[in-house]
């Protein structure tokens, strides 16, 4: 049976919109995330994405860091798959970091077109109010 290693010393909680009671953050930037998103009006629950959850690429598998819900008639977009980053300078970001993260919006517009779902929306931010920005444009 395999043992899973992990800090808890760094674990987030008790939070009240998570799916569960408690997250670790892979950053200061994910904290700060979460805080913002636990403590919000317009969220109705959120998820740190666990990292069996990975959309194949051509460069390596791609996972996303949050889903989020929102109250449905406050924002425009109620789904919202999320990537943090420090910094959205596209120069910043790895090559392959870069062809990952466009590959997710493929998907993410390949799944909305197939499913006619206009709600779901994919994109990376790097704080809160970014998020909240483009949700409501």
């Amino acid at each position: 049976m395999a043992e899973y290693q992990q800090d808890f010393t760094t674990a987030m909680g008790p939070l009240k919109k998570h799916i569960y009671d408690y997250l670790i953050a892979d950053s200061k930037i994910e904290q700060q995330f979460a805080k913002n998103l636990d403590i919000s009006d317009d969220i109705v629950v959120y998820a740190k994405l666990p990292k069996e959850f990975t959309i194949p690429t051509p460069v390596g598998s791609y996972n996303p860091d949050w889903a989020i819900s929102f109250k449905q008639g406050k924002v425009k977009h109620i789904y919202f798959i999320a990537e943090t980053k420090g910094s959205l300078s596209s120069m910043q970001l790895r090559k392959t970091e870069s062809i990952k993260i466009d590959c997710a919006r493929k998907f993410f517009d390949t799944l909305k077109k197939k499913f006619n779902h206009k709600d779901v929306r994919y994109d990376v931010v790097d704080s809160f109010d970014k998020l909240m920005e483009i949700v409501n444009s």
